[in-house]
């Protein structure tokens, strides 16, 4: 059989960070949940990386944080690909960033023409990219422990990064889907998917990439 394979690459809610315990199990992160709702028609691969922004190593955190550093080798690496979603952006409205929510779009164009040079489909054509914008962080992220990474400002800037990301994606001629259709962050730390919001995101992003093939 030969199975379309999907590259799912974010941050720590691709990798399954719990708010409130370690990682999530197999059958909880939504890459995983997305295999399960796809079947054997597809190949589901797992590239999440907590705090990984889309243009920034973090001099808090650490290096190996830029998307547009290990993207390129990553997707080499896990060629031929028929489809590459990309879920970033909420990292890069860290207080210690400063970065706007069309500054982060212009950013994440530059992950998208990184897929149209190095990700290639089995017939050595251009993949195809669905741009995921992440789900806006919570109101009560103040109050919790992710308080020191992000502020007023980063909770602002996080509720346009849709917008812009619609934007981006019809310039780009990317798909498109907003994960706040479908999830919102917890409760528990104002920036991750609860095991709820995990299992409802994969449904939906499951629906949006059998309509994209759903021609083929």
């Amino acid at each position: 059989m030969n199975r379309r394979r999907i590259l799912c690459f974010g941050d720590s809610n691709t990798h399954g960070t719990n708010p409130c315990g370690p990682r999530f199990g197999e059958e909880d992160r939504w890459p995983m949940l997305l295999q399960a709702h796809l079947g054997e028609r597809f190949r589901v691969l797992e590239e999440g990386f907590g705090g990984r922004t889309i243009a920034f190593d973090d001099p808090v955190e650490g290096g190996y944080k830029s998307a547009m550093q290990y993207l390129p080798p990553c997707l080499l690496s896990h060629n031929p690909l028929d489809l590459v979603i990309l879920m970033l952006g909420t990292n890069d409205t860290k207080q210690r960033f400063a970065m706007s929510a069309p500054a982060i779009a212009q950013a994440l164009a530059h992950l998208i023409r990184l897929c149209h040079l190095y990700a290639l489909d089995g017939r050595g054509e251009t993949t195809r990219v669905l741009v995921v914008a992440p789900p806006p962080l919570n109101e009560n992220v103040l109050g919790t422990r992710m308080a020191g990474a992000f502020d007023a400002r980063s909770v602002e800037v996080s509720k346009h990064l849709a917008e812009e990301y619609l934007r981006m994606s019809k310039l780009m001629r990317c798909e498109f889907l907003n994960a706040a259709d479908f999830c919102r962050a917890s409760e528990e730390d104002g920036v991750h998917l609860a095991k709820t919001g995990h299992h409802a995101l994969a449904r939906g992003v499951a629906d949006k990439v059998l309509e994209i093939f759903k021609e083929e």
